[in-house]
């Protein structure tokens, strides 16, 4: 019984809402047309129409985000659960799984759920601001994923995490956090400014989601303890953290 217990209380205390946003995230994707696994949806030609019409159903579309109606404004936060394809829906649930548990527990889940919900719709509207004229579907949790990697930046600019480099022959190396996102950050910059105005990656939506993300986190937090232990990992010790939390709590 006692074990159960302390089972119990250690999920209890776990990131609840970051593994919610993935479950949710990825059973939007398997019933959705792009998993291929709803027969419901067709095969072939059917399967691309039915994908076409799903993602203008639920995602943004920029030239008609500001002359609609509501249906129209809610899409930057119903994009936010809607993936493209197996290889996009991965690579979000694995940004979101590592940075954002001590996003989170920093946060706490409210503030965590509502911060990641706000900041993923500016930063898709933003998007759709600047390319007003497109026509090409906008889906995908990526620009609330990066508002995470900018507010993690902030709280725990020293923690290390796990990062496999193409230069480095994809080399399990770990690093400090400031290190990897800001190398991130200029990757997405870079992209933005060579990216042409078709179909293609929302770079600019991550631009402006970590720059959200890092600048609330600044001011919320910049009057309160950060996490500085250099040997804080991303799948650190749960225990220590929250003594860490409970710590700058009385202060």
């Amino acid at each position: 019984m006692i074990v159960r217990w302390r089972t119990v209380r250690e999920a209890a205390r776990g990131p609840v809402v970051t593994h919610a946003l993935i479950a949710g995230c990825c059973a939007v994707f398997l019933i959705g047309p792009a998993s291929g696994l709803n027969p419901g949806y067709g095969t072939g030609a059917a399967l691309v129409e039915s994908g076409t019409e799903y993602f203008r159903r639920w995602g943004v579309v920029p030239a008609e985000l500001f002359d609609g109606g509501i249906r129209e404004l809610l899409t930057p936060l119903t994009a936010l659960f809607v993936h493209g394809s197996w290889l996009h829906l991965l690579g979000n649930m694995l940004f979101l799984f590592v940075f954002g548990a001590m996003t989170e527990e920093r946060m706490g889940r409210a503030e965590f759920l509502l911060f990641s919900l706000c900041t993923g719709y500016l930063s898709l509207v933003a998007y759709a601001a600047a390319h007003a004229s497109q026509e090409q579907t906008l889906v995908g949790a990526s620009g609330a994923i990066s508002a995470v990697l900018g507010a993690f930046l902030c709280l725990f600019p020293r923690a290390r995490v796990t990062s496999l480099f193409p230069f480095l022959l994809f080399l399990p190396l770990r690093f400090p956090a400031w290190m990897v996102l800001l190398f991130w950050f200029a990757l997405q910059w870079l992209a933005a400014h060579r990216a042409g105005s078709g179909p293609g990656v929302a770079y600019l939506a991550h631009l402006v989601g970590f720059s959200l993300g890092f600048a609330y986190a600044w001011v919320r937090y910049r009057r309160t303890t950060r996490v500085r232990r250099p040997a804080t990992d991303t799948e650190g010790d749960t225990t220590s953290d929250h003594r860490d939390r409970a710590h700058q709590d009385q202060r």
